[in-house]
């Protein structure tokens, strides 16, 4: 790890400079992970109703800074206020949820000619990397679970927004003891000495497959991570085309279709293709009206080349996919027809407002298709048929299938990524078993057999 340099922050807006932060040195990340071990023993020894009222005072002050974090989310990040102000008031509830769920976090028993007994105890150290597109809400869920169960953090929020990342830190600092959660500011090097650290017993990780590969690859900590999706969309014959063109735009122009589990492809039935595609591509128009930048001109980048790559290869775009004039790093919404299934917007993670379309002539075909490809994150089949929906959730080698509604899901609700898109837990009851390990004691009586 080289030594400190600065992170510069412009915005996606104008491109213009809106910050900059120092990264942590070596002896920063070495002092963070040193005192985050000191932290441990007496936190974990702290009573599970004592970690939970903290969190609950974690989520009371983060509540008071919603307007503040918010603002800075936007500045960041491009994500509009309110769209961001939803995604602080998330990342609220989830830590009241982790409050309420972590004293109850228990263990099992067996009786036998002994007692067995399992219980939950804290890994140590957790060193949680969050990444820029829901930055509150992702960090609240690794950090509220991670110490609910007795374990101390040290969080690395994404290069892309480390203001917010510190405003966070700042709102729950006095909620929890000296070293419990600690915040560094830096890039991948310094992520890379935090995951590689012989102090760090967990990894949480939300971010890219680029880096989670990376990251498996040096650390012997235990690993949680969310990475990249390719998340398929099935389109049924018998469903109503226009509110089918609705979700599919909802699931790839939302947030600029910078969400971990967009839309990502549409498998259409060609008995509703024509009025799909319209419906679509009026869709398309309507989210252009009011355009949403991506975070910045690098990632807007990656999404034209491989919306490029598709158009020299025989797709046609209906809306968008040309990169506008002006400043900023905006990107509009973009339909594009007569996809294939060897285009790189079929098979590989765009994250932009890209909604690429492949005719199919069954539901059998759509969900081979759906079906392949390395990700397994989730996927989302719209269909009027129950036999089909059963169908596809067995067949569908992901860890979340959403039958007609994009977006969604019970509150606590977990997911369990498969494949490239990750590992391990996120969110939900689950991500309490993530963040633990179990002893097993045999309790027996002397001089019994």
């Amino acid at each position: 790890m080289t030594a400190m340099h600065a992170i510069d922050v412009h915005s996606p807006r104008d491109s213009q400079l809106v910050g900059w932060l120092p990264t942590a040195t070596p002896a920063e990340v070495t002092a963070a992970l040193t005192t985050a071990r000191s932290a441990f023993p007496s936190w974990a020894a702290t009573s599970a109703a004592d970690r939970g009222a903290a969190l609950r005072d974690a989520a009371l002050s983060l509540r008071a800074r919603a307007n503040d974090l918010a603002t800075v989310v936007e500045t960041e990040t491009g994500r509009p206020f309110a769209s961001a102000r939803e995604g602080v008031l998330a990342g609220v509830s989830t830590l009241e949820q982790y409050a309420e769920l972590g004293p109850v976090h228990r263990g099992r028993s067996l009786l036998g000619s002994a007692v067995d007994f399992m219980v939950p105890e804290p890994r140590g150290v957790v060193v949680a990397l969050t990444p820029w597109n829901d930055p509150v809400a992702v960090a609240c869920g690794l950090l509220g679970a991670a110490v609910v169960t007795g374990n101390v953090v040290v969080h690395k929020p994404s290069e892309r927004c480390p203001h917010t990342g510190l405003l966070l830190a700042t709102a729950i600092a006095g909620c929890f003891p000296s070293g419990v959660v600690q915040t560094l500011v830096g890039d991948g090097e310094v992520g890379d000495a935090l995951v590689r650290s012989a102090e760090t017993d967990l990894v949480a990780h939300v971010g890219s497959t680029a880096t989670g590969r990376a990251i498996a690859r040096v650390s012997s900590a235990k690993l949680v991570l969310e990475n990249g999706g390719n998340d398929p969309l099935i389109v049924d014959d018998d469903v109503d085309p226009e509110w089918a063109a609705a979700q599919a735009a909802l699931g790839a122009f939302t947030n600029a279709g910078q969400i971990c589990t967009s839309v990502e492809r549409v498998y259409l039935h060609k008995a509703v293709a024509a009025p799909f595609l319209d419906a679509l591509c009026e869709q398309a128009r309507s989210w252009n009206d009011d355009p949403q930048p991506l975070v910045d001109t690098r990632q807007r980048e990656a999404v034209h080349d491989q919306v490029a790559d598709a158009l020299a290869a025989g797709a046609s775009a209906l809306v968008g996919g040309a990169v506008p004039e002006g400043a900023g790093a905006y990107y509009p919404a973009t339909v594009l027809a007569d996809c294939s299934s060897a285009m790189r917007v079929m098979c590989e993670e765009t994250f932009g407002p890209v909604a690429p379309v492949q005719l199919v002539s069954s539901f059998d075909e759509a969900l081979a298709e759906a079906c392949s490809g390395e990700y397994g994150l989730a996927a989302t089949v719209l269909t009027g048929s129950m036999e089909h929906a059963h169908r596809a959730w067995r067949a569908l080698p992901v860890g979340t299938v959403k039958v007609n509604a994009v977006f969604g899901g019970a509150p606590g609700g977990a997911a369990q990524p498969r494949g490239a898109s990750g590992t391990g837990f996120g969110y939900g009851p689950e991500l309490l078993d993530e963040m633990t390990t179990t002893k097993v004691v045999h309790l027996g009586l002397p001089g019994l057999m």
